[in-house]
């Protein structure tokens, strides 16, 4: 089977982190800053980084419409901490001209967690990863407030770092985490978003 072609969204944040972990599961990965690039793609990543310069960076580059017309067709897309905000129906604490894609049924809870000096790292057990928990590091991460009948919830907080709090989500083959998997070595969630980009997740 031919490698999908991945592109992450570089308007802003850790694109090249996603881009390494990626390249090493054997995907063909590329910069998406252009329509014309988005184009060239089978599926995306949007990063973590900030989500209003984010979203503010996609208007001016032309890009909101072309992702909202891919995600509507059906392009897989992983979006991580800015990227789950990114990819909500519904953003809260977000700011007045707040833009995103949209294409998840979920309510997000910008900077939910805190400052960034509230940063942390929790090991979290995601669904479709494997048995072995996720070491997942949070920076002024979101979290999910609700979620539609049409999205699966992947993962939780464990109850001593929040009370069942949704970090983790999936609605055919758009994925969402609250955290930043590229950061930790683990490559289990790339793994996942590779295999639903083949169509075989």
């Amino acid at each position: 089977m031919t490698p999908p072609t991945i592109g992450v969204l570089a308007l802003q944040g850790d694109t090249a982190e996603h881009r390494d972990v990626l390249d090493g599961l054997g995907a063909r990965t590329a910069k998406v800053l252009a329509p014309e690039h988005l184009e060239a793609v089978d599926a995306l990543v949007v990063p973590g980084g900030e989500s209003t310069t984010m979203g503010k960076l996609a208007v001016r580059y032309g890009l909101v419409e072309p992702l909202r017309a891919r995600i509507a067709a059906g392009m897989p897309v992983l979006g991580t901490c800015a990227g789950m905000i990114m990819l909500s129906d519904r953003v809260l604490g977000g700011a007045a001209d707040q833009t995103t894609v949209g294409g998840i049924d979920m309510t997000v809870r910008r900077n939910a967690f805190g400052r960034q000096s509230d940063s942390f790292e929790t090991a979290v057990r995601l669904d479709g990863i494997g048995e072995d928990p996720f070491d997942a590091v949070f920076i002024r991460a979101p979290w999910v407030e609700s979620v539609g009948t049409a999205v699966t919830v992947l993962g939780r907080l464990p109850a001593e770092e929040g009370p069942g709090r949704i970090v983790a989500v999936r609605q055919g083959g758009l994925m969402a985490t609250s955290f930043h998997p590229e950061l930790t070595g683990d490559a289990r969630v790339h793994r996942l978003f590779v295999d639903i980009a083949k169509g075989l997740s």
